[in-house]
């Protein structure tokens, strides 16, 4: 069990693969998000089951019809929200594996029989890694393999051409939550420009169909001296992991894109004030992130990284403004001096 969000269900992906390693013969049933599931539903040998929480009630009962009769032997109950674990409630199953006492938030706790390790201060993914050293299992597989069809592949290399080297930009964290994790607009046009006029780079603008994200392109397009691409809104997730397979680097906020960056290999320019980058940070990539993360803590929460609470977020409009267009292109020149100016051919 493990419905959402994007970012979250990359961090999983490695922790499902490593299982399946360990386990060969075990037939494995993932039931996830709709939008996820459009991201890795149609990977071999996983059965997918949709849980649309959106549907309410609605989605309970479709999930109690789909599970009917079926027992499993063990159920990794990987998602800390009271909607999926009464969720869980649809599932039999003898072992109920879920999160040590602490990290059980809204008492996930009550709806398992066992817990993983307690542990402190780690990656999100290494916390989830935790169920597979329960089971025994201690060798990691950091292996994603994100199917894609011929056309994703083939819309990618329509935008990215083999030979153009291409900067990605996904400015937004999910429209839908307060705004502390995104960056100013008008920086995002900054770094655009650099990176065409500096080096050369194509730039290509990504994000979701809201009317928010859409409105984040036109401005950035507008104040732009340049012209990026604009395809806000107009790609699929996995036409998105298409194009960032293509790219020279990504650049994003903590947000789902940064975690597909790390899946495909494609360094990620993350921009992290709000969060703890040693927490949530691209899993592969942390050292081309731009951490204000520490700044943010003193200057608005009178703490230090050491002595917050792991995984305080700062939930201050001006925390992601310590971030400066300097510091991105400084990142940006240096990924591009280590990893070299290219684009996939």
């Amino acid at each position: 069990m493990r419905l959402s969000a994007v970012g979250d269900i990359c961090h999983t992906l490695p922790v499902i693969r490593t299982l399946a390693a360990a386990w060969p013969d075990t037939r494995i049933t993932w039931v996830i998000g709709r939008l996820e599931a459009t991201l890795i539903g149609d990977i071999p040998g996983i059965e997918f089951i949709i849980f649309d929480k959106s549907q309410g009630r609605k989605a309970h009962r479709q999930l109690r019809r789909q599970l009917a009769g079926r027992h499993f032997d063990l159920l990794l109950h990987m998602q800390v929200s009271l909607r999926a674990s009464i969720a869980t409630l649809n599932i039999r199953a003898r072992r109920r594996l879920g999160f040590d006492h602490r990290r059980a938030r809204d008492f996930q706790w009550l709806f398992t029989n066992e817990k993983i390790a307690a542990r402190v201060r780690e990656h999100v993914m290494d916390g989830l890694f935790g169920f597979t050293d329960a089971l025994g299992i201690r060798e990691r597989v950091l292996r994603w393999d994100i199917p894609l069809s011929d056309a994703d592949r083939t819309f990618a290399a329509e935008q990215i051409p083999a030979g153009t080297p291409t900067l990605i930009i996904s400015p937004l964290a999910n429209p839908r939550l307060r705004n502390w994790r995104n960056w100013s607009i008008e920086r995002y046009a900054a770094v655009a420009d650099y990176a065409e006029m500096k080096h050369g780079l194509r730039v290509i603008l990504t994000g979701g169909p809201s009317a928010a994200e859409r409105e984040v392109g036109r401005v950035i397009g507008d104040l732009c001296h340049t012209r990026p691409i604009d395809l806000i809104g107009k790609t699929t997730l996995k036409q998105l992991v298409a194009l960032l397979q293509r790219a020279t680097a990504l650049v994003s906020p903590d947000s789902g894109p940064a975690h597909m960056g790390t899946a495909v290999g494609t360094p990620v320019i993350g921009l992290y004030a709000t969060t703890n980058v040693e927490r949530s940070g691209p899993y592969l990539h942390r050292e081309w992130v731009v951490n204000r993360y520490p700044e943010a803590l003193r200057r608005f929460a009178g703490t230090t990284p050491e002595e917050a609470r792991w995984g305080m977020r700062v939930r201050h409009p001006e925390a992601m403004q310590l971030i400066q267009v300097a510091d991105v292109t400084a990142m940006l020149d240096r990924v591009l001096k280590e990893r070299g100016n290219r684009s996939e051919s």
